[in-house]
């Protein structure tokens, strides 16, 4: 658990006290470790997809390569549980666990990239109605130049010249919803622009709210993650530009929401691309010409994945900081999470102070303590790079594990570890005061043999296991099944994982469908 909230706040003034510049922060900003309290938690492998290493040449692929780079994986309502290969492939896994090729997405995109960790075939998502109306969302990345078609959007103060990577959104629409292999067409909803020298922080998420019912306001509508689109750290002269951010009408750093329905079809507001704006978006009904309506929030530097609580509908996003702080953020319509002026429950001097964006400064005590408000929405949980390098997905837990009921479950992607708050706890913390945020603990993890033995593990030791040899980086991400139980993959070894209640070893089945 993190230090009493008055000791933080101590800690934190007394650390400021001794630095050369006032209120700044030098080192280890979070001084008080993530705890290890005995929650611990069985891991159980699931399947380990195809050997895709070799479907790309080498020079097009990310390095380290990774056995099968998984991101998403995700079920329908009927049990069919699907899973991405960003190397351009979306498989179907079978009642036995088994993969099948249900989607070629790369096969359909021969100017994909696929050299960065977020590119290629980067996520999807099924309609709450797809049963019905047969249409699949994906996102995946194209290079710039020479690309003949134009992107809908390029950042402000660009031009197509300066066009380096495109972010492409898709619906595709299957003849046959039952089918286990696709059949159909496609079209693209929107084509936005990287103007940055790497392809860093695309579109990394397209999520339904799970929770939405027929005939509320946010059934059917598609939100993508919120990210900077490398304007903090993309390489280049274009990089580490402060005046990107803080802005609205730009999709920079934003969070979208949009009804995926051409406006052909609903006669409503069109959006940058061939979707339609929703009118509860509150920079929709803003009165002003200068916002997108698309926003739903703003202010990420890089909100990867998103998620809801299934009980009251809770948005949560895991936003990747830069230097130092990584965040878990309860998200609401029209509200600013701060980057490039905040990071965590700091001022980021790149931001503020025309600093560097390795450098953090303590907020006024008045700000910090809630007195007085500076419009922007804090985080409810975080952590520093003591502990992690980037955060990943995160999700309320609602399955049969009793030790995880009440936490919202989540980790970092370099390290691999798994972390948890209690729900209760980051809904107590989302009060408008800077300072309060949610404690975490550590989740430990271990298997248990046939005979019933267990053995305590790290996600890295199983991944290296598997590999056969020690690999810099675990490439941590986590979804949520129909049910309520986590999938623990990896973009190094390709193996899906679960926790799962204690028990004797033996394949996870069906049953967890």
């Amino acid at each position: 658990m993190r230090a009493p909230k008055a000791l933080a706040v101590a800690t934190i003034l007394a650390l400021a006290a001794v630095t050369p510049l006032v209120g700044q922060i030098t080192s280890n900003p979070i001084p008080e470790p993530i705890q290890k309290r005995g929650l611990a938690v069985q891991i159980r492998d699931l399947v380990r997809l195809p050997d895709t290493r070799g479907l790309r040449p080498v020079e097009q692929d990310v390095s380290p390569s990774g056995w099968a780079r998984i991101s998403f994986v995700k079920d329908l309502p009927d049990g069919r549980r699907f899973v991405n290969d960003s190397r351009g492939l979306l498989y179907q896994l079978d009642a036995n666990n088994l993969p099948h090729v249900y989607l070629n997405v790369g096969e359909a995109f021969p100017l994909a990239v696929y050299n960065r960790l977020e590119s290629g075939f980067i996520g999807f998502a099924f309609h709450p109605d797809f049963a019905r109306n047969g249409l699949l969302y994906t996102v995946h990345a194209e290079r710039g130049p020479g690309n003949p078609k134009k992107p809908d959007f390029i950042p402000p103060g660009y031009t197509i010249n300066d066009v380096t990577y495109h972010n492409i959104i898709t619906e595709w629409h299957t003849t046959n919803p039952a089918a286990n292999t696709f059949q159909g067409t496609r079209r693209e909803l929107l084509r936005e622009a990287h103007v940055v020298q790497n392809l860093t922080h695309p579109m990394g998420a397209l999520e339904f709210n799970p929770t939405a019912k027929p005939g509320d306001v946010d059934y059917g509508l598609l939100y993508t993650s919120g990210s900077d689109h490398g304007f903090s750290n993309g390489g280049g002269p274009k990089a580490n530009n402060p005046a990107q951010t803080q802005r609205l009408d730009t999709i920079m750093t934003a969070i979208l929401r949009i009804d995926p329905r051409s406006p052909s079809v609903t006669h409503g507001v069109k959006g940058l691309g061939d979707y339609t704006i929703p009118m509860a978006n509150k920079f929709a009904a803003d009165g002003d010409p200068k916002t997108l309506g698309e926003i739903y929030a703003y202010g990420f530097r890089n909100a990867h994945r998103l998620s809801w609580d299934l009980t009251d509908g809770t948005m949560f996003a895991s936003d990747i900081g830069m230097n130092q702080i990584e965040e878990i953020n309860i998200v609401r319509n029209g509200e600013n999470y701060g980057w490039m002026k905040r990071e965590g429950y700091f001022e980021n001097a790149r931001g503020t102070l025309r600093g560097e964006l390795n450098q953090l400064f303590t907020l006024p005590a008045d700000i910090l303590s809630g007195r007085q408000k500076d419009g922007f929405t804090y985080p409810v949980a975080v952590y520093d790079h003591d502990e992690g390098a980037s955060v990943t997905d995160g999700f309320t837990y609602h399955g049969r594990i009793p030790q995880l009921r009440g936490k919202f479950v989540f980790g970092d992607i370099q390290r691999g570890r798994i972390f948890a708050s209690d729900v209760a706890a980051l809904k107590k913390a989302d009060d408008g005061i800077p300072q309060t945020v949610a404690p975490i603990e550590e989740v430990q993890l271990y298997t248990v043999d046939a005979a019933g033995a267990k053995t305590n593990v790290t996600l890295q030791e199983l991944i290296d296991k598997t590999m056969g040899s020690k690999i810099s980086r675990a490439d941590l991400h986590i979804g949520r099944s129909r049910d309520g139980e986590l999938f623990i993959t990896s973009r190094q070894d390709g193996v899906i994982r679960m926790l799962v209640p204690d028990g004797p070893a033996g394949r996870t089945t069906a049953q967890n469908r």
